[in-house]
């Protein structure tokens, strides 16, 4: 088995959070916690949920301006989050949950000290402000940060058994800051929340601004080794990628051999942490 090396300081806080996840059941009510050293919610909150399989950097453009967003309008707090999932127990998942909140907590702490992190039981955005608002008494206006892909999906009424109940029971919790992805900019968002069947709702959007050289970023494509998009992810992202191989293919040895690098890293860092 493949040697891990952690500090032991390292490695506490591996377990501190492997803890938390463990406390995170997605069958449960619709919880949320903080990761340790993340400021306590109170008054209004913006929170960014997503993968970040891996972190890039439109993740943290998007973070930075939701970060001046906060102070221009009126103090608030911001969080990334990560969702906890039911995962296969017999799959190796690339990277594990715990080692991208560990990533992003790194890359947080480098680049943007005053973020916080929190960790939800539940996948969709109106089970976390639920989770928020039982969490969290002190909060008092929440927003979700999120790219056009996903406000598209949120209006989408494939998603939905009753589209505009949903939505009134979303919106009574949460407003949200969309930020242009591709060609889709605040026009574009501007007339998604023209039409119809979506104007009830448009003052619970509200445009945040991107430079257009982060939209065309892709954790997908870097996963998938595209030509030219490691200049899309921070140096702390590639040290992670270089160190555990967790987005390398199994290696074939000359002698017919197969050997998963990040198979064998998950393997020591569980042990370790048992």
């Amino acid at each position: 088995m493949t040697a891990v090396h952690i500090s032991p300081r390292t490695l506490a806080r591996y377990q501190q959070v492997q803890a938390l996840l463990d406390q995170l059941d997605p069958e449960a009510e619709p919880r949320a916690l903080l990761v340790p050293g993340s400021p306590q919610p109170q008054c209004n909150i913006i929170v960014f949920t997503g993968s970040f399989n891996p972190p890039t950097t439109a993740h943290l453009a998007m973070l930075k301006r939701a970060y001046q967003y906060a102070h221009v309008h009126e103090l608030m707090i911001l969080y990334a989050a990560f969702s906890k999932h039911t995962v296969d127990k017999e799959r190796v998942e690339r990277p594990l949950l715990l080692d991208r909140i560990m990533l992003l907590n790194t890359l947080l702490k480098h680049r943007l000290p005053h973020t916080g992190m929190m960790l939800f039981n539940r996948g969709l955005y109106v089970e976390q402000a639920e989770a928020i608002r039982a969490s969290f008494r002190a909060v008092k206006h929440i927003f979700f940060l999120m790219g056009f892909d996903k406000i598209v999906q949120i209006f989408d009424a494939h998603y939905y058994g009753d589209r505009d109940k949903e939505l009134r029971k979303l919106f009574a919790l949460a407003q949200l800051l969309v930020a242009p992805r591709g060609s889709d900019g605040e026009q574009e968002l501007g007339a998604l929340m023209r039409k119809p069947e979506n104007e009830r709702f448009a003052q619970y959007v509200h445009p945040l601004p991107l430079s257009s050289i982060y939209r065309d970023v892709s954790s997908r494509r870097i996963r998938e080794g595209a030509q030219g998009s490691m200049h899309d992810i921070p140096h702390e992202v590639r040290e992670f990628m270089l160190e555990t191989h967790a987005y390398a293919p199994p290696l074939q040895r000359s002698d017919g051999t197969v050997v998963d690098f990040y198979a064998e890293r998950v393997k020591a860092l569980q042990a370790l942490l048992r």
